[in-house]
C-alpha cells in the first residue's frame, strides 16, 4: 500500500493523492505539536531494581502522582503500604486497593489509617510503627500527600489551628518522620533506605521571614500560631510556596539528623534523603488551582483542555523521577540530601535550604509548636472524652427512670400524688421524677416503704419487689 501510494505520486503528482497537499502543509503543525508533547513529557525513568521484599511507605498514594507511584513500584514486587485519611472499611479504598492488586498482580499491597490534617492520628500511628521489637522493616517512604487553596480562597486550619496547606504540606511530615526517625535509624547497615520528598517549583517564591539568620534573636512560632511573630498576609499561593521551601529545608536537616546518628555496631546510618520534583502534572490538586475550585472555572478548564493536555504532564509521566529516584543505584551512595528533577540532579535554587541557621532555626519552632498543640489537643480530647461520659451517663439514668415510669404505669400508680391519706406517689418539682410506695419484703415480713421504681429509697434497704 505505501509502495502503491508513493508510485502514483511520483508518476501523478501529490495532487493525485485525496487530500495530499492539505497533509503536507499540515506537516509542520503536526511535527511541531508532536516535539512539544514530547518536550512537556518529560524524562523517563529507565532505571530498575529489585523491589521484591522492598517495604514502601507512601502518603497520598490514592490519586494523582502518588497512585502512578504505588502502581509502579507494586508492579515491581514492592511490599506497598498506603498511609490514607479515608477509613480503612471505607468502600472506595477496599475497591481501590483491590483494583491495584489484580492491576499488579502483587497482594502485598495494605493501607493503614492516618489523618495527616491531626497531630494526634500522625502519632498514634507512627508511634504504633515504632514500637515493635525487633523494628519492623521498612526500606522506603515517599511523601506524596499535597493540599493547596484555589487561587482566591480563603484560608482554612486543620483540628490543631494550623493552617490547613502549612499543616498537611510541611507540619504533618516534619511530625511523622519525627517520630520515624528511630525506625529508619534501625534498619540493618545494608539496607538501601530512602526518604523521599515531593516538592514544586513554586518553592522559588517561598518566604522564611521568622527563620532567617538576621531574626534568629526573636522568639518566633511556626505559622498557625496565634503568639508567633507578624505573619505574611495570607495567599495561597504564597502559604503553598512557603510549605515547600519549608519542607525542602527540613529535607536537609533531617539528613544531617539521620548522618549524625551513631549506630551501636559503628556503622553508618544507610538512610538517605532525595527530593523530588515532578513537574506540572494534571492531578487532582492541579485541577482544582487551574479552575480556582468554582464550576465556571472547571468550565473553561474543559474549553481549554487542549491546552492543558499538551503542556502538562499526565500522572503516570509525573511519577517517572519518582520511580527513579527509587530505584537508581547511584541514590543509594552516597551522604544523600540530592535535589531531582526530569530524571537528574539539580542545584537548590535557594540558599536557605542549605543554610545551617535557617534549618536548626526551622526545626527547633516546628518541634516546640507541635509540642504546644499535642498538649492543648490533648486537653481538648480529655474534655470533649468527658463531656461524652457525661451525656451517656445522662441518657442512661433517663432511660432507667423512664423504665420505671412504665413499671408503675402498668401498675395503675401514674399520675396519683401524695397527699394527707396513703396516697402512692410523691411528686418532686423539677426533672426528678416521683417516688413510690412499695411493698418490700424481708425474713417473710411485709414492710411499706419509699422506692424510685428502681431501689427502695427509705425505709428497708432491699431489693424492690413488684407489687
Amino acid at each position: 500500500m505505501p509502495v502503491d501510494i508513493l508510485s502514483k505520486i511520483f508518476a501523478e503528482g501529490l495532487g493525485s493523492i485525496p487530500y495530499g497537499w492539505t497533509i503536507v502543509k499540515a506537516a509542520p503543525l503536526l511535527a511541531l505539536l508532536y516535539a512539544l508533547k514530547f518536550y512537556f513529557n518529560g524524562a523517563t525513568n529507565g532505571s530498575e531494581r529489585n523491589m521484591h521484599s522492598k517495604v514502601v511507605m507512601i502518603t497520598g498514594g490514592t490519586s494523582g502522582i502518588g497512585a502512578e507511584v504505588a502502581k509502579g513500584l507494586a508492579s515491581r514486587g514492592a511490599q506497598i503500604v498506603l498511609l490514607t485519611q479515608t477509613p480503612l472499611t471505607d468502600p472506595f479504598l477496599v475497591d481501590y486497593i483491590m483494583d491495584l492488586r489484580t492491576q499488579t498482580n502483587n497482594e502485598m499491597i495494605t493501607a493503614e489509617h492516618v489523618d495527616l490534617t491531626s497531630l494526634h492520628s500522625i502519632r498514634v500511628f507512627a508511634t504504633k510503627w515504632v514500637d515493635n521489637a525487633p523494628p519492623r522493616r521498612l526500606d522506603t517512604i515517599i511523601l506524596c500527600a499535597n493540599t493547596r487553596t484555589p487561587t482566591g480562597g480563603k484560608a482554612t486550619t486543620t483540628e490543631d489551628g494550623l493552617e490547613t496547606t502549612w499543616g498537611l504540606n510541611y507540619m504533618a511530615n516534619f511530625h511523622l518522620l519525627s517520630i520515624l526517625s528511630p525506625a529508619l535509624r534501625a534498619q540493618p547497615p545494608d539496607r538501601d533506605v530512602r526518604i523521599i520528598f515531593g516538592t514544586c517549583s513554586s518553592y522559588l517564591g517561598g518566604k522564611l521571614p521568622e527563620f532567617a539568620p538576621e531574626t534568629s534573636g526573636a522568639k518566633g512560632k511556626a505559622k498557625g500560631k496565634k503568639d508567633g511573630p507578624e505573619s505574611i498576609a495570607f495567599t495561597p499561593s504564597g502559604v503553598y510556596a512557603t510549605s515547600k521551601l519549608a519542607l525542602m529545608t527540613f529535607a536537609i536537616a533531617f539528613q544531617k539528623h539521620l548522618s549524625a546518628y551513631a549506630r551501636p555496631d559503628k556503622n553508618p546510618v544507610n538512610a538517605r534523603v532525595i527530593i523530588v520534583d515532578p513537574g506540572w502534572t494534571r492531578t487532582p490538586g492541579m485541577r482544582r488551582f487551574l479552575t480556582f475550585g468554582s464550576l465556571w472555572g472547571l468550565a473553561l478548564y474543559l474549553i481549554s483542555w487542549p491546552l492543558w493536555w499538551l503542556i502538562l504532564k499526565s500522572g503516570d509521566q509525573g511519577a517517572q523521577t519518582f520511580l527513579y529516584a527509587a530505584m537508581e543505584a547511584q541514590w543509594g551512595r552516597g551522604d544523600g540530601g540530592v535535589f531531582l528533577k526530569e530524571c537528574g540532579e539539580y542545584k537548590f535554587m535557594r540558599s536557605e535550604i542549605e543554610d545551617e541557621g535557617v534549618q536548626k532555626k526551622l526545626w527547633e519552632v516546628s518541634e516546640a509548636t507541635v509540642q504546644a498543640l499535642e498538649k492543648e489537643g490533648a486537653v481538648r480530647r480529655a474534655r470533649d472524652k468527658k463531656a461524652e461520659e457525661a451525656g451517656k451517663k445522662k441518657e442512661e439514668k433517663e432511660k432507667e427512670r423512664e423504665g420505671g415510669r412504665v413499671q408503675w404505669s402498668k401498675m395503675g400508680l401514674e399520675g396519683r400524688s401524695r397527699g394527707k391519706g396513703n396516697e402512692d406517689r410523691l411528686v418532686v418539682d423539677g426533672d426528678i421524677w416521683g417516688l413510690w410506695r412499695c411493698r418490700c419484703v424481708y425474713e417473710k415480713a411485709t414492710y411499706i416503704c419509699w422506692s424510685d421504681g428502681i431501689q427502695v429509697l427509705s425505709g428497708l434497704d432491699k431489693k424492690f419487689i413488684d407489687l
